[in-house]
This record gives structure tokens, sequence and C-alpha cells, in this order.
């Protein structure tokens, strides 16, 4: 059977982490890269693995390669603080690692947990993510924020799910807006993406329609009214930063 090792990033994450690294129990191996936690991260990442290293924040693509460049074995489960490997999920990557893995990596559909359900419709689902993968044929990718693995070849695709348990609250998602936004708009900049007025009052409205009606995100109740109303302004305030950045002199950017 294909070894594997399972990897995680970390920082100040006492009230996630235990319950992620409980969910890594059929991996081979855990490595956590950890970005100088104060809480009990580190305590408690300890009593799973002795895999635990601490190095300052080079940001989300450098880290998840660091701690992929650590791992005593090839294949690579990456997994997130605030999500869990689901039993439907072992299970299947049990039986995929015991026939032999075809592919350089495969995709995996995560669903999300807010206000009291599972989002399954809408913008957040199916939400695939590549995260089990094979290191000598892929690597993380990307820039600031929405890092992804690149792989040669196409990925499979399993059926059992990431369980994300994402913002605890409106107010989180709020103060995280801020931070994720600002480093979107400078990615956007980054590859020449423009913002206009059109853009900044139309791509809200034309995202809540498509995750409200086009991807049903009506069926998931009152709180699929508000994942489309999230994602609307998201898109408002990195298209606003976005045209506030490029009007601002370079010293200024």
């Amino acid at each position: 059977m294909e070894p594997v090792t399972a990897t995680l990033i970390t920082f100040n994450e006492e009230r996630n982490i235990e319950e992620a690294l409980q969910s890594l129990a059929w991996a081979d191996e855990i490595v956590v890269v950890d970005s100088g936690s104060t809480d009990a991260t580190i305590e408690i990442c300890r009593r799973y693995t002795g895999r635990v290293c601490q190095r300052a924040w080079t940001g989300y693509v450098d880290q998840k390669n660091h701690a992929v460049a650590q791992a005593s074995h090839d294949w690579i489960f990456s997994l997130d603080a605030d999500e869990r490997v689901s039993p439907s999920l072992a299970g299947e990557l049990y039986q995929l690692r015991r026939a032999g893995c075809e592919r350089a990596g495969y995709c995996i559909p995560r669903v999300a947990f807010f206000l009291g359900r599972w989002i399954r419709h809408g913008d957040w689902y199916p939400d695939y993510q590549l995260r089990f993968f094979d290191r000598r044929r892929g690597r993380w990718q990307g820039g600031n924020v929405h890092e992804s693995v690149r792989i040669d070849g196409a990925p499979g695709q399993l059926r059992g799910e990431i369980l994300h348990f994402t913002y605890r609250s409106v107010s989180d998602y709020l103060r995280r807006l801020e931070v994720y936004s600002t480093l979107a708009a400078r990615d956007y900049r980054q590859i020449g993406k423009t913002s206009s007025a059109i853009q900044v009052l139309g791509n809200p409205l034309a995202t809540f329609l498509k995750c409200y009606l086009l991807k049903r995100g009506f069926l998931d109740g009152f709180p699929g009214v508000m994942v489309a109303v999230m994602g609307a302004i998201s898109v408002y305030f990195k298209y606003a930063k976005l045209y506030e950045l490029n009007r601002k002199p370079a010293s200024e950017r």
C-alpha cells in the first residue's frame, strides 16, 4: 500500500487542530509546519506527531511547499486546520492506495458547515480541492490567496468529502474579509486585472444571482441567502480595493 504523509500548516489553531489531527489517524505520517503559534497549538500537535517544526511565515504557498518537502513519503495529503477527513473519504483513500494510484493527484469535494447546516448548493459546493497528490509530479502554486496544487496530467476525482468548518460567525467572516480582499486585490493587480465602476457594482450582483439562483443556493434555506450575500460582498471589496489600488501612485501601493 502506498504510504502517505499528511501535511498541515498552523498558526494559533488550538480550537481546531485536535479534531483535524484525529481525522488523519489513517495517515502513515503527519507533518505540521507552524508559523509561531502563541497558544496551545504546538502542544496539541505533539500529542499526535513528532514531526512538528516552526518557521517564520512566508506565505501560504511557500509554507505548504515547505511542509511537503519535510515529508518522508512522496504521496501527500494536505489538510487545513479547520477541515476534517470524513470517514467515507478515509475509506475511499484506503481502497485507492490499496489498488494503486494511477493519477498524479486527486480532487476531493469539500462541504462547508455554516450557520448550523452543511451547505450543499451555491458557490460553496462541491468546491473540489486537489489535496491528495504525488509530490514528484506536483506542488503548491498561486499568489497571496487561493493557492492550489498543480500536477502534470489530469487529476482523478474522489467522492468522499473534506468537511470544512469555515467561518464561525458572520463577524469571523468580516474579520477575514478585510485581509483576504486586500491580498486578492494585490494578486489581481499583479496579473494585470483592472477594475471599473461597472465591475465594482455589476460583478457582486452577478455573483449573487449565480450563487443563489443558477447554483440553487436557495435550497440551503436562509444560510444559502447568507452565503450568496457574503459572496457578493467579497467580490465587491476585491474589485473596490483593486480600483483604489490602480489609482494610487506606485510609491503608495
